[in-house]
């Protein structure tokens, strides 16, 4: 293999030194936002410095995309580009940009790129949706500005936001069916699992596309999100981040799950010392697992409330169902704002009537915050009233939607407040390669069977 030009072995050099810079420096002191940007910021002055060495004759321009183009570059994470051009390429040109991105390649970058014109960008955005959301996060790194503007409004013009916002959560759909449907799995990927990243950036990108902003307090701003639920978005978000980023350090490559064999050192870095009872991957996992709930409920939460400001208010009355509760947008409403507050029998009624109409789609946001914040109204004295009981054993005597329900009930807290001893298995594991489901996990799975 013949050496590499002078500058080129420059610029890999002061690569691979940023990047080993900023891996010692992150495991003295993790702040994933920083070491994120940080690094994004490395991967800019490189890119930028090799395309003055070697850029296009012809008006062009070198874009960041995807979560790179966010600003999140991940410490193996491909780096996502485009190349915008001003027209097709000549073989000129082509030979120019071969060159160019080989020149990436020489220096350690794992580019993932592409050449287009605006108008290519415009046709492979409408034709598929993970390009249009890559180009949604675009960001100018070099070359013509006028080119990166025009793409900018290119891209805004021919953005449909109710369609954008079908698609992704249609996409969220199937990527959760590949997962199972569950974020409880002995290895559970960070990005793509239910609870996971991306669940978090597909409530980004539709905000993005609505023009509601970028980040959480945006949200809130917008009357999307309260205060508090900004606050644990950010919280959850920075986890799974820090999990992440260390993942990659210790598999030396790209890796987004949390294997078996990195769960133990893993959860030693984090802190975690073990316990006469519980070893330190186990705690960890659980916090995971906490975490991966509460990003589903906050999702759950969130996309009603767009899909809600999408439509715009509707002049359709809510349907009673009882005195209670009501349907308004095929989804079980209570009536009052205070109900769980003032009669907390109302909590356990609320899931027999989605086990019985199941054409509802669960229950409104408004509605679920409500059953959120009085689970805690669930005590010894709820438990004891044989009208509680009642209601709950009805649902193992209905015919259909008993595990659907018990998942929703576990989800948002409610199972495990009425059932203390399930309770204290919730996202509990066992660190070996047999028991592939947290405990509460593996229960419902059985109930699954037995039905």
């Amino acid at each position: 293999m013949s050496a590499l030009p002078a500058p080129t072995e420059q610029w890999r050099a002061e690569l691979l030194a940023g990047r080993e810079a900023l891996r010692q420096s992150y495991l003295r002191a993790a702040t994933p936002r920083r070491q994120l940007h940080a690094h994004s910021r490395l991967i800019d002055r490189t890119l930028r410095g090799l395309w003055q060495v070697l850029r296009p004759a012809a008006p062009a321009a070198l874009v960041a995309t995807g979560g790179y183009g966010r600003g999140e570059l991940f410490p193996f994470s491909d780096i996502d580009v485009l190349v915008l051009l001003a027209e097709a390429p000549g073989s000129h040109e082509r030979a120019s940009l071969e060159r160019l991105v080989g020149m990436f390649w020489d220096v350690g970058l794992e580019v993932a790129h592409s050449v287009r014109t605006v108008q290519e960008c415009v046709d492979a955005a409408a034709a598929d949706i993970t390009v249009q959301t890559a180009l949604l996060e675009a960001r100018f790194l070099a070359g013509s500005r006028r080119l990166y503007r025009d793409l900018t409004a290119a891209v805004a013009a021919g953005l449909d936001a109710q369609g954008f916002f079908k698609h992704k959560t249609l996409e969220q759909e199937q990527r959760h069916a590949k997962h199972q449907d569950t974020a409880y799995a002995l290895e559970p990927n960070l990005k793509e699992a239910p609870g996971g990243m991306r669940d978090l950036q597909t409530i980004q990108w539709i905000a993005r596309a609505c023009g509601l902003g970028r980040r959480w307090p945006d949200l809130h701003r917008h009357g999307l999100l309260l205060r508090a639920e900004a606050v644990q978005l950010a919280r959850h978000e920075n986890l799974l981040h820090d999990l992440r980023i260390r993942l990659h350090y210790l598999a030396g490559r790209r890796e987004d799950r949390i294997v078996f064999d990195y769960q133990t050192p893993l959860a030693e870095q984090c802190g975690y010392r073990g316990s006469p009872t519980r070893r330190p991957s186990e705690q960890l996992m659980q916090r995971y697992y906490t975490t991966a709930k509460a990003v589903t409920q906050l999702n759950t939460i969130l996309l009603q409330n767009l899909e809600a400001r999408l439509a715009g208010e509707s002049d359709a009355a809510p349907l009673a169902l009882n005195e209670r509760f009501q349907v308004r947008g095929e989804r079980l409403e209570a009536c009052a704002e205070d109900l769980f507050e003032r009669d907390p029998r109302a909590i356990l009624e609320s899931f027999v009537l989605l086990q019985q109409h199941q054409e509802l789609r669960g229950m409104t946001a408004r509605t679920l915050r409500r059953l959120w914040r009085d689970r805690q109204r669930i005590d010894g004295a709820f438990r004891r009233d044989p009208a509680n009981r009642d209601r709950f054993m009805a649902m193992f005597r209905a015919e259909r939607g008993l595990l659907h329900e018990l998942r929703r009930m576990n989800l948002f807290g409610i199972l495990g407040q009425y059932l203390p001893v399930f309770g204290r298995i919730v996202g509990q594991m066992q660190h070996d390669l047999f028991h592939v489901y947290t405990v509460d996990e593996h229960i419902l799975m059985v109930i699954r069977n037995l039905r």
